[in-house]
């Protein structure tokens, strides 16, 4: 397959089959651009979902679309409670017993949450993790590049040694260009090396298996059947998973503010 054998229009004619037809289709990685300018949430019931792939000696996406979940479904919600999430051993920080659960869905390749993490991150945990009424949980969803994965499965295999949080610190501020190599293995394991009291034969062996891929296929599983086709994009509830606000891509502190007034103002009605 030829990414030259793709121009705009039969880019468009496959996003429309795939849309009409749940089929698969390959498309170039060079039309990535394209594609973000597209509508990704196509209708309201069906999200097309990318995932880079090696076919044919071309490097490719993989594009097809599933059913869109409701946020506000019983089996959501089940899957968005403080007790599921942590149980599952995702990543996390603040008080286990708070009220609210703040979930975040990002890419360590993604430009847009390190903005986040630079900024936005800090007034949340100052104002809701500090103060005791949110719990921040981290969710991978590794879409932006070849190396966007094997990051999340170095930073997850560093959660076994309770050194996640520095890790995912490490990995922002040094965090290059999208697959410009900044996130190579080499590097991955260099970043590891420098996280003090980390055991480094425990972390390779960790990385080298992908003991976590299955975990993080399962945090790339439930972003897509929340619909989100974007990085960083959050769900803010209530310890049980109910009552979800959902907010796609970066956003200022006030986006999170009303949302968390909103979950606040419903307990008291």
């Amino acid at each position: 397959m030829n990414c030259r054998q793709y121009d705009n229009n039969a880019l468009q004619k496959a996003i429309n089959v795939i849309t009409n037809n749940h089929h698969y289709h390959f498309l170039c990685s060079s039309h990535m651009a394209l594609i973000s300018s597209f509508s990704l949430a196509i209708t309201m019931s069906l999200t097309l979902v990318f995932v880079f792939m090696e076919y044919d000696q071309d490097t490719v996406l993989v594009a097809f679309a599933q059913p869109k979940e409701d946020a506000n479904n019983s089996s959501t919600n089940s899957q968005l409670s403080s007790s599921k999430l942590i149980g599952q051993g995702s990543p996390y920080y603040g008080n286990v017993s708070a009220p609210m659960v703040i979930a975040d869905f990002s890419d360590f390749q993604c430009h847009q949450c390190k903005r986040h993490v630079d900024n936005t991150e800090q007034q949340i945990n100052f104002t809701y993790l500090q103060t005791g009424k949110a719990i921040y949980v981290f969710k991978h969803l590794p879409i932006r590049g070849f190396d966007s994965k094997p990051a999340s499965l170095a930073a997850q295999c560093t959660n076994d040694q309770g050194k996640f949080w520095e890790f995912h610190k490490i990995l922002y501020k040094n965090q290059g260009p999208i697959d410009s190599g900044w996130a190579s293995a080499e590097n991955l394991r260099k970043f590891a090396s420098q996280l003090q009291g980390l055991d480094i034969s425990q972390f390779n062996s960790c990385f080298e298996s992908k003991k976590y891929e299955s975990f993080i296929d399962k945090d790339i599983a439930l972003a897509n059947s929340l619909g989100f086709t974007e990085t960083p994009s959050f769900m803010i509830m209530n310890a049980d998973g109910s009552n979800p606000q959902r907010i796609e891509g970066p956003k200022p502190f006030p986006f999170f503010q009303a949302a968390i007034e909103k979950l606040e103002n419903g307990k008291k009605n």
